[in-house]
């Protein structure tokens, strides 16, 4: 696995720190600070281990951004992620994620090199293909230039019929853009119509009503998109979707976010575009979090959420990876990004000895995404990768404590053995109890964590070597939605709404044990420094000199 090249893999010596300690590089998924409050598990969980590195601050604890442009995503608006996050970790340099990888790949004309544009374009010639997401220029879920782009791009590469199903805003732009959007796509429709494509808007609805539901919180959303997209069924139908848009917008209280299902119907009212076997669909989101469910509904054949009547056979691509975990969808327009010269990579040319750990739900995430969306060793004599297999059948609630033992036990004989430099692993339980919603379960499972830290730590002292303690993105520090106030927000009937997601909070990071060498502290001269500013670190701490294109480092040498 190996991208050698020209590249110059000796890294320099660092002047001042010394080689061969063992550092053990721990990774918290989903693990942010919060102020403390009964719906900061975190803060409610005993965690002694966690604690005692905080009394650190500022020298050998401190905060750094997972989120937004600190990952490569468009915006501060822009949750973290555990693939984008331990990307930033491995790579030690921020590359484009999200619509910024979207546009390159548009720009570049690679989108339709990959194999998911070749994938779904078999079904050209004799099928439909059908585009589905946010008609919006919000460029937070997705953004109007991207479809007109792909519509002109599929109908030059072969594309005979093209269907789209409108999703409409309000929410990320103002209420009522949707007259507009919808108006500047017909308008594209028509001339692709003039060229002889088939092509027109088959169904829509507002977001918040149809298809865009998250966290499993409502499928009823998703079941009324499938009804529309692929049933053909909706309790409005209309001869064209301005005429749609307009007509439902003008009922009372009507908002672009909730406008209800609609479906495009010919003379005869029969609906101009369901999506059946043989078709290709594409959902055009970039962003994750509202695409999954639907994904779920497009691409298992296992599904029990609710009932599809009719499963087409088609072809489905999602514009992006939704979900690494899950590798939902296992089709996508645009790759990841392919990261060079990560920091496993050169620690591997320069002889350091790697060990990798954890269970299934979050193994890729500390070997494949931290070495640049790459799967394999770089030197199999080097290192070794131990996944631990996953609880499976049950939701991460009924078994909190995950695998977070196991994981620091297989960490701690790795370090105690001598035979590895590093020593890295992720304790997953924050982030997978947390989007479970369960406040309860999400303490026990920081309690968990924080016990596995514990007994990584011991045996980083056992060795007299050094430790790095981080996380990737926020989740179990807030479990409740707030509003604008930040005050916990309550649903029509007044009940506390939970919070699953990830949230927009920094992450700590901690270094220490017996192994650091004096002086070596956190710099205070780095304006907003964020995950991908770790991997310079740990290079300074294993001894080298980082690459100088990478991120500063956050540690300093100060004599003394």
């Amino acid at each position: 696995m190996d991208s050698s090249g020209d590249v110059n893999w000796k890294l320099e010596d660092h002047p001042k720190l010394p080689k061969g300690k063992t550092i053990g590089l721990i990774v918290l998924d989903g693990w942010g600070e919060s102020d403390p409050d009964q719906y900061n598990c975190i803060h409610k969980a005993p965690t002694p281990a966690m604690d005692s590195l905080k009394n650190g601050a500022p020298d050998t604890w401190r905060l750094i951004k997972a989120h937004g442009t600190a990952v490569g995503l468009p915006s501060e608006d822009d949750m973290g992620n555990s693939e984008v996050g331990h990307n930033a970790l491995g790579a030690g340099r921020i590359y484009a994620q999200g619509a910024k990888l979207v546009d390159l790949a548009l720009a570049s004309g690679k989108v339709y090199e990959d194999e998911g544009f070749k994938y779904i374009s078999e079904s050209f010639e004799k099928g439909t293909v059908h585009l589905i997401g946010l008609l919006s220029d919000g460029g937070v879920h997705s953004r109007l230039d991207q479809v007109q782009l792909l519509l002109k791009g599929f109908a030059e590469r072969g594309a005979k019929r093209i269907r789209v199903h409108i999703l409409t805003d309000g929410r990320d732009v103002l209420d009522g853009s949707s007259v507009g959007f919808v108006e500047t796509l017909e308008g594209d429709l028509a001339e692709l119509r003039s060229k002889g494509v088939d092509a027109q808007v088959a169904s829509g609805g507002g977001r918040m009503n149809v298809t865009m539901d998250r966290y499993e919180n409502d499928w009823n959303v998703v079941k009324r998109g499938w009804d529309a997209q692929v049933l053909g069924e909706a309790p409005h139908k209309f001869k064209n979707a301005l005429e749609a848009v307009k007509t439902l917008r003008a009922e009372p209280g009507a908002n672009d976010q909730y406008l209800p299902p609609f479906v495009i119907v010919d003379d005869n009212g029969k609906a101009v575009g369901p999506i059946v076997d043989g078709d290709a669909v594409v959902t055009f989101n970039f962003r994750a979090d509202r695409m999954v469910m639907h994904a779920k509904a497009l691409e298992y054949e296992d599904f029990d959420k609710f009932d599809r009547v009719r499963v087409p056979k088609i072809r489905y691509a999602g514009m992006l990876e939704y979900d690494g975990e899950l590798k939902l969808p296992s089709h996508y327009l645009v790759s990841p990004p392919l990261i060079d010269r990560t920091s496993g990579e050169y620690l591997a040319h320069n002889g350091i000895r790697t060990f990798a750990c954890s269970e299934t739900v979050k193994f890729g995430h500390v070997t494949f995404f931290w070495n640049g969306n790459r799967s394999g060793y770089f030197n199999e004599k080097l290192e070794q990768y131990i996944e631990i297999p996953s609880d499976s059948g049950i939701s991460f609630n009924v078994q909190p404590k995950m695998k977070a033992l196991e994981i620091a036990e297989k960490a701690r004989d790795a370090i105690l053995s001598g035979k590895f430099d590093q020593v890295r692993v992720n304790l997953p339980n924050g982030d997978m109890v947390g989007h479970t919603g369960d406040i309860q379960a999400t303490v026990v499972a920081c309690e968990a964590a924080d016990v596995a830290v514990r007994i990584i730590l011991d045996a980083i002292n056992q060795v007299g070597g050094i430790y790095v303690v981080t996380a990737d993105h926020g989740n179990a520090e807030d479990m409740v939605k707030r509003d604008k106030s930040g005050k916990p927000a309550l649903d029509k009937e007044g009940n506390l709404q939970i919070l699953t997601s990830h949230t927009l909070k920094p992450v700590p990071i901690a270094i220490g044990g017996p192994g650091l060498s004096a002086g070596v502290k956190f710099r205070q001269d780095l304006d907003t420094p964020g995950l991908a500013n770790v991997a310079a670190t740990v290079m300074n701490l294993h001894g080298f000199v980082a690459p100088s294109d990478y991120e500063p480092s956050l540690i300093e040498v100060v004599d003394k």
